[in-house]
């Protein structure tokens, strides 16, 4: 993942890329080279077997912390992406590669990919907690999920995770219900 131009969209494609893999991996359903490949993480297909299993595994760690972001207040999160961010080498560098247009790297380039994954996810938690607080994070409002999504909406209406099946089955259980009530 890189920041250009459109840091906004950057961090908003790092923040739901995170958020699919948490998703997946606590349901047991990941294939996290491919999540990572299809999200724009450009090393996923050539990475090692073991920074996948790394990230796999300091994802799964993080995952706690991310599913608690809905209720999190800023001074809690801020100190655990601190203590996080003081665990990798950040070198922040400026960089053009893969026909990508110039863009911040936040590990140097001899870093493992799954150091430069998680600086990814965290420098944009960072970036959206000092720009938005935790306000954007939600847990799926379909009563048998409970999946993190991050609202990227203009007027933070979003409700549900990014699994059409919740929004749909919500939806028609409400509309079954003002039928019956009618």
């Amino acid at each position: 993942m890189y920041v250009t131009s459109g840091h906004d969209t950057e961090i908003r494609l790092t923040l739901e890329a995170a958020v699919d893999f948490l998703n997946l991996a606590a349901d047991h359903d990941l294939d996290a080279r491919a999540l990572l490949d299809a999200h724009g993480f450009l090393r996923a297909k050539q990475a090692s077997e073991p920074e996948i299993e790394r990230i796999e595994e300091r994802m799964a760690a993080l995952l706690p912390e991310f599913l608690s972001l809905p209720t999190a207040d800023a001074d809690d999160t801020t100190a655990w992406v601190n203590i996080e961010l003081e665990r990798i080498n950040i070198a922040p560098s400026l960089t053009i590669h893969d026909d990508a247009p110039l863009h911040i790297h936040w590990t140097p380039a001899s870093a493992a990919f799954d150091d430069q994954v998680i600086a990814d996810v965290l420098m944009a938690l960072a970036q959206e907690v000092c720009d938005h607080g935790t306000s954007r994070f939600g847990i799926c409002a379909a009563t048998d999920c409970e999946h993190l999504f991050y609202d990227s909406t203009r007027n933070g209406s979003r409700r549900f995770c990014a699994d059409p099946r919740c929004a749909s089955r919500t939806h028609t259980a409400d509309h079954r219900a003002r039928q019956k009530s009618s």
